[in-house]
């Protein structure tokens, strides 16, 4: 049985070595994200991202330089996706191929899963944290008659995502831009039938926002699908999480620059709150456990280390973060959730225009 003073000690061991403070620096840091009311946004600006007086630019810049500095390395080893593998559970995969598949097999099971394939084919999708695109590609080779735009807060990954569906001749029907999901613009709003959000709620630091713009940027009658890391949902009695799992989270969050997590109970309440129809929510951590030990044992090969090394501060915080982010798994805390829905007619038209 885990003993949550062991939690501590080793987690405090991870702030001061891979967070580059003392518990000095890190504790009124650390407080403010155990207080979610008293919380401000405190990582670095990593990279310059036009957010105007956006209260959360830091964090878009930190998330920003995150993937502009890490996802060519990402795909040298990994390849075009930049997500979890589905996998059968009791099956070993002991090839980084096979994880490679297990990546692909993510979005067929997902596509599935929602029933995206039980109604017409969507023509217009929007991949909300498309990396390089590759979730955008497999989709469009899926549905032949589909055009599909992603976004990213990252101007590496949208130039990156453009030049390999130049090289991959979708060109034409995969587009890619610099745009923050938070912020879209008037002429996104009512424009796709199928919105696909693969791995970026993480980053959303206002969630009912969020899922607003999502709904906004949707047809009437379109689908919405949300994939996403989420903490577990609260017991009845809870009115939030446990200290150290509070502190655990903090510590990911300062290494991945992600704001405070919500559960799959949160979404599905803020989709309910704003009229969807036929909500439906999973919980698939089974299904991805052997992806993080796969991705330590990638990176711990001698020249991905010394890459992941030379990539500055945000490679040593990764480090960290993936271990982590397993032992958040195995103790129940961090949740791989699902949840999907439909936009009825009478749902709103608007766009926030800020976070």
């Amino acid at each position: 049985k885990i003993m949550m003073k062991e939690i501590l000690n080793v987690l405090l061991v991870a702030n001061g070595l891979f967070l580059g403070l003392s518990w000095q620096q890190a504790r009124p840091a650390l407080l403010r994200q155990l207080h979610p009311r008293r919380e401000k946004n405190s990582v670095r600006d990593a990279v310059s991202v036009s957010l105007g007086k956006d209260p959360d630019a830091k964090l878009k810049s930190g998330i920003a330089g995150f993937y502009d500095g890490l996802s060519e390395l990402w795909e040298d080893v990994w390849g075009e996706h930049l997500h979890h593998g589905y996998y059968d559970t009791g099956k070993k995969y002991t090839t980084i191929e096979a994880h490679k598949d297990a990546q692909i097999r993510m979005i067929d099971e997902t596509l599935r899963w929602a029933g995206v394939d039980e109604g017409p084919q969507p023509k217009k999708i929007l991949d909300v944290g498309c990396g390089i695109g590759g979730a955008s590609r497999h989709i469009a080779h899926l549905y032949k008659s589909s055009q599909v735009t992603g976004i990213t807060l990252s101007p590496y990954q949208a130039s990156r995502a453009n030049n390999i569906s130049l090289d991959t001749g979708l060109a034409e029907r995969c587009n890619f831009l610099v745009q923050d999901a938070l912020a879209l613009p008037a002429d996104f709003a009512q424009q796709y039938d199928l919105i696909w959000s693969l791995e970026s709620g993480e980053h959303m630091p206002n969630k009912p926002r969020f899922v607003e713009n999502l709904i906004s940027a949707c047809k009437a009658g379109g689908r919405i699908v949300l994939v996403t890391w989420c903490h577990r949902d609260l017991k009845e009695q809870e009115k939030r999480l446990r200290f150290y799992e509070r502190f655990l989270l903090y510590i990911i969050n300062r290494c991945y620059y992600l704001p405070p997590w919500c559960s799959v109970d949160d979404y599905v309440r803020l989709f309910a709150r704003q009229g969807m129809d036929q909500i439906n929510r999973d919980d698939w951590t089974d299904r991805i456990a052997p992806f993080w030990p796969a991705v330590i044992n990638t990176a711990t090969k001698p020249v991905n280390t010394r890459r992941l090394l030379a990539t500055g501060i945000d490679g040593l915080r990764s480090s960290i973060a993936m271990i982590l982010m397993v032992f958040g798994y195995k103790i129940g805390l961090i949740k791989f959730g699902l949840v999907s829905c439909i936009k009825p007619p009478e749902s709103p038209g608007y766009l926030s225009s800020s976070s």
